[in-house]
Parts: C-alpha cells; structure tokens; sequence
C-alpha cells in the first residue's frame, strides 16, 4: 500500500526529473557568414528565457559558407561556399552542438548560393547563382557528400542570363521548386526516389512577370499553396499545388513594400510561422519584414503590416520552431536580431537582443538534448 509520504516522494522526483530533463534541452544557433570580415560558421548556445548568447565555437572556412541547411535527421549540417563554388558536410557534436567538418564537394557551378536537402535525407540540391545551373547530390549513411546524381543548366530567352537561386523540395521529396531569377521561372522536377535524377515534370515551370526574378521559395505547411519573394520587383507571387503533378498554378501578385515607399529595395527570404497562419518576406532597401495574413483554404494574403529590422540588409532569416520568436540577419550592419513574435496577429517586436557577427547572411536554430 502506498502511503501519503511515499506517494509525496515519488511525485517530487517526477517532477524532478521532468525538470532536469527541461534543463537539458539546450538551444544552439548556427549562423553562415560571408568571410570578407568573418571566420566562417558561428555557434552559439542560446538561452531563450533570458533571450541571452554564449559563442560555442567559430568553425573557420574562409570561402564563404553563407546558406546552411540541415539533415532531417539535425546529425549533420550542410553548406554552400561561394567562396570556392563548393559545398560541404558538418557532423554536429550530439553533447555540445559543435561542428566538425566531414567532407567538401565541387558545386559543379560558379557562385553556389542556396543548399537543401531531401525530406528523407537522400540527396543535397545546390543552387548556383553565378552559372545558372543545379547539381544533385546523393547523401551518405553518416553525413557524407556521396556521388553526383544530375546537374541541369538553365536557359533563357535571348538577352536573359540565367541565375538559379534556391531549390525547395515537396514535402514528400517527389517534387523540387528551383526559382532562377534571370529567366523568371520556377522549375518544377519530378525526382527519382531512387537516384536523385531529375525529369521536368508534367507542367515542368511557372512563369512570373518579366523582371519579377524570382529568388526563394516556400511552401505552406498544408502543402497546397507555394510563394515566391522575387527579388528584383519586391513582390510575392502565389500559386496552388496540383496534388499528383507538383504543377504551379498561378493565383495572385502582391507588393512587399508599403504604399508610401518610393526607394529602392530588394526581396530576400520568405517564411511562414509554424501554424502556416502568417508569412513574411525580407526586404533589403526598405529594411523591414513584411507581414501577410494566409487564408489557408484559398492561398490568399493579406498585408498585415512591417516590421523594421533594425539593420541593412536583411539577406535571411527564420521563424522559430516554437512559433515564439523571428532571428534576422542584417549584413551590412554584422548584427543577429532578435523579436518576439505575437502568435495571434502575427506582428513582431523588437527585443532590443543582438548578436554582433561579422556580415552574417544566414541563421538556422537547433535543439540539442
């Protein structure tokens, strides 16, 4: 039987142990940096409640290692040296978050931009801007950069000049988006579950407005609708997914900037909260965030206002996964931003919390336990 104090006992060490188990769910921030000032790859261990930082380790690689993607499986982190037109593999230390490298390969382009990687972990897509051209990767049992699978270059009209930027993977890997921001199309490829070779697919491109260029793309977390921040017009093109055919089907064309901004400014990234409730989009010139409502049922937006970076040049950024927080790096002033995010309105505001990094382009967050 049972008693009252040793029912007492046990309760306290549940709870005990449910709050040694918090305490050791640690957050680490990897953050890729364009090394004409910095060192390479920064690490820091972030503590959310205090919204305070520890640098871990700066992982040096002097080519650039600007765009980082993960796994799946958060064993390995992945990126695209612009430097060197390479890209490289990194085990992550499972106890500290710490990088160590595991092997590089050639882009098979010039000016690799953008890295991303299979739902399932199969294959590494690569983007090169400089060439115009993708690569395809298949991806090793322990993190590694295996064979070549494809590699497709892009051709435009006469008087365009292709330059691809990112490549998004259906969330079922069936189907990749690569946005080529000289020739105004995203590209839609079937995958070979099995190879990794790509075959344009069914309805094999989507084609914005002349001079829109699109550069990033993202898919709602219901995957039935993809948007586009393209670059060079400051918009947001959106389109339904045709389930079966991955096809892009066009449905709307809205600004990124506000309606009194009359200067210069260029789309960066797009993302959307983890509800798939709002989506935002960065805009370098303007310096801001911009807010969208997201009707889930029709793919519409709504602009649901700005949000200041508090620095230039707001190359990438991200939603944390928690829905709690946006992380902006802003390149031209070597500083990591940190909001917090309204889950009901969607609005962000500004933590006064920076990390000083030296021109840094990308940040991706990781829970270590």
């Amino acid at each position: 039987m049972i008693t009252r104090k040793i029912f007492l006992a046990i309760s306290f060490l549940i709870i005990s142990m449910m709050t040694t188990l918090a305490q050791k769910t640690r957050e680490i921030l990897y953050v890729g940096t364009y090394t004409q000032k910095g060192e390479g790859i920064y690490v820091y261990e972030f503590d959310r409640k205090n919204l305070s930082f520890k640098e871990l380790q700066v992982l040096v690689n002097k080519n650039s290692p600007s765009f980082l993607e993960f796994h799946p499986n958060k064993k390995y982190l992945y990126s695209a040296n612009e430097g060197n037109s390479t890209i490289s593999a990194y085990a992550i230390d499972q106890t500290t978050g710490k990088l160590s490298v595991i092997n590089d390969k050639p882009a098979q382009g010039r000016g690799p931009c953008h890295v991303s990687v299979d739902p399932k972990g199969r294959f590494i897509y690569v983007s090169n801007y400089g060439s115009g051209d993708l690569a395809v990767y298949l991806l090793e049992k322990d993190g590694s950069i295996g064979a070549l699978a494809d590699t497709i270059q892009d051709k435009g009209a006469p008087g365009q000049k292709p330059h691809m930027h990112s490549i998004i993977p259906s969330a079922d890997g069936r189907y990749i988006y690569a946005s080529d921001l000289g020739i105004d199309k995203i590209m839609v490829y079937a995958v070979n579950q099995k190879t990794g070779k790509l075959t344009p697919a069914a309805v094999p491109f989507a084609e914005v407005k002349a001079g829109d260029g699109p550069r990033h793309f993202a898919i709602h977390p219901n995957g039935n609708f993809g948007y586009s921040a393209c670059e060079l017009a400051s918009v947001v093109n959106s389109f339904k997914i045709v389930k079966g055919t991955g096809a892009l089907v066009p449905l709307e064309r809205v600004t990124m900037l506000p309606a009194d901004f009359s200067g210069k400014s260029y789309a960066a990234d797009i993302h959307f909260s983890p509800d798939g409730k709002f989506l935002y989009a960065s805009n370098r010139g303007h310096e801001s965030l911009a807010i969208y409502a997201v009707d889930s049922s029709t793919g519409k937006l709504t602009v649901a206002g700005h949000a200041d970076t508090h620095g230039k040049h707001p190359r990438n950024f991200m939603i944390d996964e928690k829905g709690q927080l946006a992380i902006v790096t802003n390149r031209d002033n070597n500083n990591v931003v940190f909001f917090n995010r309204n889950t009901g309105n969607g609005q962000l505001t500004y933590t006064g919390k920076e990390i000083s990094v030296p021109t840094p382009v990308c940040v991706k967050q990781y829970f270590l336990k």
